[in-house]
């Protein structure tokens, strides 16, 4: 059994979550915390195996709590929010950069059509990331860290165009894609191409926290659009991404791959097949494996491919099963890695020698 803790200030919500979470055999809600303070108590007392946060709390919010719990008692943390408001979606990004593992859309009423799909995935969540191994996140400044230094690296023979960096990620993934877009300059001369996992309905909110940190604009993409230089591109809700001649973005409504819409496979997968050497691709920290057969691909096709190291990664599934693939020619944390991006911006878009 899953011992999980249900925080929530609103009664209402807080016996609603009570009971989507208890009807599901695998999971024993042990207790409920109103507010932020109750939490931290809770938590310390309880010993529980996942909490679920409420952001907008009386006394001390969703965020703070957060951070606190995992100073000091780290455990597993999925935000589920009912807000539409602006501020608190960009909130429960801080909460992921502070060691929240997923964010959810609040389920719907009983009654609802989208009731069962909404009680389902948060028990499913629930359950998932009872099994990450979370550890304890120091007190740091979270605004202004100075740039990593650009890195040494070997020129190939015949250097490549960096013509596109395409990236994708899971669970953990949010504060790695923001350390590394934000130390990027806002001169880096190529379009990014992001999946991100994530819940339906947060993409937008996600946009607008990676904005606040990189000097490159970031937008949701838009079918048929032309990419431009220095422009990041994140993936909308239930389409699959893909790239075409020439540098366009297709937003599809083809099938899930790996059970995701959008999925990372299928966005490697184009980018190898329209820019090939020219391209450079990422896979960074998430549970499951998608993604990483295609990032071997690239690697064929004479793309640069990196991996996140296992000691930064929240869950090393993704990165791991293309390490394991050989897909991988440099396996760095998002520090190193956005390094790296850096200095193929600064080498005239020179490629990678594997040494």
């Amino acid at each position: 059994m899953i011992k999980v803790l249900v925080v929530e200030d609103s009664p209402v919500v807080r016996d609603f979550l009570v009971l989507i979470l208890g009807a599901d055999p695998g999971i024993d809600v042990i207790g409920t915390a109103r507010d932020g303070e109750e939490a931290i108590e809770a938590v310390r007392r309880l010993r529980p195996d996942v909490v679920t946060m409420d952001i907008h709390m009386p006394r001390l919010d969703g965020l703070e709590a957060t951070r606190r719990i995992m100073e000091t008692d780290p455990t597993p943390i999925v935000i589920v929010s009912g807000s539409d408001s602006t501020n608190e979606v960009v909130t429960t990004f801080d909460a992921m950069e502070a060691g929240a593992l997923a964010v959810l859309r609040r389920p719907t009423g009983i009654g609802h059509p989208e009731h069962e799909t909404g009680a389902r995935e948060l028990a499913q969540t629930v359950k998932l990331m009872a099994e990450v191994k979370v550890v304890r996140r120091w007190p740091r400044a979270r605004r202004g860290a100075p740039a990593p230094r650009p890195v040494e690296m070997g020129l190939a023979q015949e250097p490549a165009k960096l013509r596109i960096v395409a990236i994708g990620a899971s669970t953990g993934g949010p504060p790695a894609l923001q350390t590394i877009l934000a130390a990027l300059p806002k001169t880096f001369p190529a379009p990014i191409a992001i999946v991100q996992h994530m819940a339906s309905g947060f993409s937008r909110g996600f946009m607008e926290w990676l904005a606040l940190t990189s000097a490159l604009p970031v937008k949701l993409a838009e079918h048929g659009e032309s990419m431009v230089a220095g422009q990041v591109y994140l993936a909308p809700d239930d389409r699959q991404m893909k790239v075409a001649r020439p540098n366009r973005i297709l937003l599809m409504p083809d099938p899930p791959e790996n059970g995701l819409r959008p999925s990372v496979s299928c966005l490697f997968r184009s980018v190898a097949e329209v820019y090939g050497c020219d391209a450079v691709a990422c896979l960074l920290t998430g549970m499951g494996r998608d993604g990483a057969e295609e990032l071997r691909l690239l690697k064929e096709r004479g793309a640069v491919t990196f991996a996140q190291d296992k000691d930064s990664s929240v869950v090393h599934g993704m990165p791991g099963e293309a390490i394991r693939l050989d897909a991988a020619m440099l396996v760095l944390s998002p520090e190193k890695i956005a390094a790296v991006l850096t200095s193929l911006a600064n080498n005239g878009h020179a490629r990678w020698r594997n040494p």
